[in-house]
């Protein structure tokens, strides 16, 4: 049989000859969490390697990406589709072993990890959807959804703040699938962290309430498997087991140090580190034994084989139940979405309602959420300002976990909010969306961006989207925000200007399957805007004409927002003077970028001046307008006072979208 010890080596191996390969990377993690690693892949994570998208496997983040190496080995090892040629092409172009894991991108990676703590945080979200998803389909004898959620954490996932808004969040809920482990090693990039890194780490993770198993040597795997199954042994607490550990462990000269931690060892220095642990195969060699004690297909399979034969059952006894768990699964919509949503856009055109687009998202949120059953909701502690809630919900209570719910008061946490959205959808089953004022979205924006990454798509519902929050000042007016925002690779933005197109954007943002959406709504009323038929269909499109000019076309203005209503008031001014102009609504350029060239040389002719229009920064809309077009937007901060009296003295009225067409037609 063999050793562990040669176990741990063989991610030893591994690590250091695929970083000197590349020349680049951090071989220091994976060779001093190699024991870690053993206790828990080789004894503990439920898992089947031929199928990495097995509904009820447990789930595994390795939250310091930076030590991927850790990760493509036990891949590789444990019989993942992931060979040893691409090892062998660590950090190089169209690898599948970046420099950091890339979810979509290799088999058995469950999320994208390299900006500190976000791991722990989508683990967060892992271990929230197993536990509501749990409470929803699971029936006495028929533990569907039953999987742990496990994490590797080093010094900087601690340092981050992230990690304070989700393991908080983690004990409120009483998470304790979570079992998560601390590679407590001392040593970061500068050096040895007692310079900038002296909390009482275990001492803060018991005041979130989480169970702590302290002063682990995670370089003894019984004793790592020992902390594993006292973890396991409560239920009412998530788990940090503590470990104390060597970084770059096995290195003779350089363990210990912050010299292994992002470099190479250099070919000296992995010689001796051979000989040190008595390795005598060559480089990327691992023996025949040691790949037959890593390998967990044979297990997997039969994990996931017991798995299925419950689930047949569930599903003889369940019916009901056992479909709308494989749609959810597998991410399609409810037949009734498509089917509904068409009538209930007709209604809302015909109400014709002068409201808040935040109001008109409410009643939007009403109408679908009987149609989509995998809806969870929430809000960064402003439910009642975003209006995320709706009539039904059913809030998510610590004391009452196990009864589960569809909504999640997040309390002042918005990155927190953004990173468990991530893990929620990651783990599949559930749709989530989640409320901030838009100049909060600041806070979130790491995880927005790694979702546009990952592809994933939670919605994100932005209120309070300009200088109309009046009172509260330039501290809470988004200025810059929606058009970074739009900045974004793979982020769709809709800044729509009523109900009928709020409505359109959420229809949008739920048939989006690889493409987050941010919705960017106001907090005052805004005028209804009449359509027919075929421009109501042409929302969709992202940009459309929404008013035509009456005679010669002398110039078309682009709006968003709250600033369609004063596109159209310019639009009528205007024509008083014989001037024509169109008014083109654009709810979302990332939508109308997409559409093809005719259609978009429709709606904005070549040749004809253009104005924008929009209570944010300019520079965004010159793509659309030209140098030789005119913006009538802010580049300042804003002012505090009433939101009207705001928009008069920053220059966003009418009269100067007027004023401004006429100058790009003068020339």
């Amino acid at each position: 049989m063999v050793s562990q010890a040669s176990l741990a080596n063989a991610i030893r191996v591994l690590a250091m000859d695929a970083v000197q390969a590349a020349n680049s990377g951090h071989p220091g993690a994976p060779m001093g969490m190699a024991e870690i690693a053993v206790a828990l892949w080789n004894r503990h994570l439920r898992h089947n390697p031929a199928d990495p998208k097995w509904p009820n496997r447990d789930r595994f983040v390795l939250s310091n990406g930076h030590s991927s190496m850790l990760l493509y080995a036990l891949l590789h090892l444990t019989g993942y589709d992931l060979p040893l040629d691409e090892l062998k092409r660590f950090r190089q172009l169209h690898s599948k072993t970046p420099g950091h894991p890339e979810y979509g991108h290799t088999a058995g990676v469950e999320t994208t990890t390299g900006p500190l703590g976000q791991g722990i945080g989508n683990i967060v979200g892992f271990a929230l959807a197993e536990k509501l998803l749990a409470a929803e389909f699971n029936r006495e004898g028929f533990p569907i959804v039953d999987h742990y959620n496990y994490a590797f954490m080093g010094d900087g996932c601690m340092m981050e703040g992230i990690s304070h808004e989700v393991c908080s969040l983690a004990g409120t809920w009483k998470l304790a699938k979570i079992i998560a482990f601390y590679d407590d090693n001392g040593i970061s990039i500068d050096g040895h962290v007692e310079g900038w890194f002296t909390d009482d780490t275990p001492g803060r993770f018991e005041a979130y309430g989480w169970n702590v198993i302290r002063d682990v040597d995670g370089h003894d795997i019984d004793a790592v498997d020992r902390a594993i199954v006292a973890a396991k042994s409560q239920s009412k607490k998530p788990t940090l087991i503590c470990c104390k550990t060597i970084i770059g462990k096995g290195s003779p000269n350089k363990a210990g140090t912050h010299d292994v931690h992002g470099a190479p060892l250099g070919k000296d220095e992995i010689a001796a580190t051979r000989a040190a642990l008595g390795i005598t195969e060559g480089e990327f060699e691992i023996s025949a034994e040691v790949r037959a004690g890593w390998n967990s297909r044979d297990a997997g399979a039969k994990l996931q084989a017991d798995w299925q034969a419950l689930f047949d059952a569930y599903r003889k006894a369940h019916p009901a139940l056992a479909a709308e768990f494989e749609r959810r699964t597998k991410g399609d919509l409810n037949s009734e979405f498509t089917a509904r949503t068409a009538e209930i856009l007709q209604d809302i055109a015909a109400k014709g309602e002068v409201i808040a687009t935040r109001k008109s998202s409410q009643n939007a949120i009403q109408a679908l959420a009987p149609l989509m059953p995998e809806f969870v909701g929430g809000s960064a502690d402003l439910a009642g300002s975003n209006l995320t809630l709706w009539k039904g919900c059913r809030s998510v209570r610590p004391e009452a976990m196990a009864e589960g719910g569809n909504y999640i008061h997040y309390g002042v946490r918005e990155f927190g909010m953004a990173v468990v959205m991530n893990g929620m959808l990651l783990h599949g089953g559930l749709r989530p969306f989640g409320g901030t004022f838009l100049m909060f979205s600041e806070y979130a924006r790491n995880a927005i961006r790694m979702a546009a990454l990952m592809r994933i798509n939670p919605i994100y519902v932005f209120s309070h989207d300009s200088v109309g929050v009046g009172e509260d000042g330039p501290t809470h007016q988004p200025i810059e925000q929606t058009a970074t925002l739009r900045m974004m690779p793979n982020l769709d933005v809709w800044r729509p200007c009523d109900s009928v197109e709020t409505f359109v954007a959420w229809q949008i943002a739920i048939e989006h399957r690889n493409t987050p959406t941010a919705l960017i709504l106001t907090r005052q009323n805004l005028p209804h805007q009449p359509r027919d038929a075929g421009q109501i269909a042409a929302i969709r499109n992202g940009g459309y004409v929404l008013k035509e000019a009456v005679g010669a076309l002398k110039a078309v203005i682009i709006a968003t927002g709250s600033e369609v209503g004063l596109a159209v008031a310019a639009q009528q001014s205007l024509a008083a003077k014989g001037i024509a102009v169109r008014v083109v609504s654009m709810p979302s350029s990332f939508v109308f970028d997409q559409q093809d060239a005719g259609y978009r040389d429709a709606v904005l002719p070549r040749g004809v001046p253009r104005v924008a229009v929009e209570a944010g920064v300019t520079g965004y809309w010159r793509q659309y307008v030209g140098l030789e077009g005119a913006v009538v937007g802010i580049d300042r901060f804003g002012e505090c006072g009433p939101a009207n009296q705001v928009f008069d003295f920053l220059g966003i009225t009418a009269a100067k979208v007027a004023e401004a067409v006429e100058g790009v037609i003068a020339g």
